[in-house]
């Protein structure tokens, strides 16, 4: 079983996990970048937040739920979370105990209530109860870094912000829009890349196109559409 896993990355995911953006690549990924963004928002007209959310608090909890849990886990979890907990009052008062009862499915349940507690009683006591909305005061709250904030910023509020999930890492890298590996690192080659009212869409059409094209264990670079500007799949023989 481990030899064949080891044999199918070889041939596609990012192994592709040995695969290195050349340096030709990367000079030429913002001319790319523009090809593959236009292209990208034709094939996936429907890319949007995942995330089921109606407040700024309902989707920094559904975020931080969704590390290591799919979004249809996450989402069928909040269904009943958010009517049971609807201020960040709620959830500061919450035991600890209660909070992991809740979010159990969600996986890394002990941590997961903690960050949550942690950054809603943040909210109450620095915030007066209300979710702020800059990149400084959500990374400032307890347990929530720059992909949270941005998740937050760009789908609730509206200000742009690239989302450097694992798929958007891997897709850049593929794509040699970057060689970084560091997610606030490839989060900044994007932001230089990338029209900075398309971030937070370009974020959402990079992981639908990971989930349903440029799979990570073996991408379907013969049915993908951006393969032209791709730097992995260009450089792969034609199937």
């Amino acid at each position: 079983m481990g030899k064949k896993r080891v044999k199918a990355a070889g041939k596609g995911g990012e192994g592709s996990q040995g695969y290195e953006p050349g340096g030709g690549d990367l000079a030429g990924a913002a001319a790319r970048v523009k090809q593959i963004l236009a292209v990208l928002k034709k094939t996936y007209p429907e890319a949007r937040c995942a995330l089921d959310f109606g407040t700024p608090l309902e989707l920094l909890v559904a975020t931080v739920l969704s590390a290591q849990c799919t979004d249809v886990r996450v989402n069928l979890v909040t269904k009943s979370l958010f009517k049971r907990y609807r201020t960040a009052s709620d959830y500061a008062g919450a035991s600890q105990e209660e909070l992991e009862e809740a979010i159990r499915s969600t996986g890394f349940f002990r941590n997961k209530a903690k960050n949550i507690g942690g950054a809603c009683r943040d909210i109450v006591a620095k915030h007066g109860g209300e979710v702020p909305g800059s990149m400084e005061e959500l990374t400032a709250l307890a347990g929530v870094g720059r992909k949270t904030a941005n998740v937050v910023l760009g789908n609730a509020f509206g200000v742009p912000g690239v989302v450097t999930d694992t798929h958007v890492i891997r897709l850049s890298r593929l794509m040699g829009l970057s060689s970084n590996r560091d997610a606030v690192k490839l989060e900044r080659d994007l932001m230089g890349l990338v029209p900075q009212k398309d971030w937070t869409l370009f974020s959402h059409l990079m992981i639908f196109h990971g989930r349903s094209i440029c799979v990570a264990r073996r991408p379907r670079c013969e049915e993908c559409p951006v393969r032209g500007y791709c730097s992995y799949g260009t450089s792969r023989k034609k199937l």
